[in-house]
């Protein structure tokens, strides 16, 4: 059995219910070095899994900087996802393929993996593009910002949370 890595929140309905969702085209930007951080344990795959869930990945881009190790680098593309190295600061080229996206007519659905709050520009540009918003992060950090302006939150478990599950410590 399948444990259960992620929440997922759409804005405008009770956390309680499901709703049967048409396939989306969804465009994914992952920001690396914010949510793919050793002490988050967060895996693509399960990224990716939860997303289907909203529609299907088209596009999906891992934004790293030079400091990525070779095995994060081979993990990125072994999911079938495109590794973007970056020299110095990861942000400003995440902005820019999210902007891309967002002017992409065969992206319905703008996926952001980050808990920066400085992503609140872009979750509120593709929404004025008339496109569906994804923000996808973990506690803790993951700004509220982010969550209350996208269509959709995916919540992310940590490996400390999933192992505290199976001690009983978390509800």
């Amino acid at each position: 059995m399948k444990e259960k890595l992620f929440k997922i929140l759409r804005r405008s309905e009770k956390e309680g219910e499901e709703k049967e969702v048409p396939s989306k085209k969804i465009g994914l930007i992952v920001d690396g070095p914010n949510i793919l951080r050793k002490e988050f344990g967060i895996k693509l795959e399960d990224i990716v899994e939860a997303l289907r869930r909203i529609g299907n990945v088209r596009i999906a881009k891992v934004i790293l900087n030079q400091y990525a190790p070779q095995g994060l680098i081979e993990a990125v593309v072994n999911q079938g996802l495109e590794p973007v190295i970056v020299a110095g600061d990861t942000d400003v080229r995440v902005a820019i393929e999210a902007m891309e996206m967002i002017h992409d007519s065969d992206v319905e659905v703008l996926a952001l993996a980050s808990r920066d709050a400085d992503f609140l520009p872009i979750i509120i540009e593709a929404k004025r593009q008339g496109k569906e918003t994804v923000v996808i992060g973990v506690d803790p950090g993951f700004s509220a910002a982010l969550q209350n302006a996208a269509d959709y939150v995916i919540k992310m478990e940590s490996s400390g949370e999933r192992e505290g599950e199976e001690r009983g410590e978390v509800e």
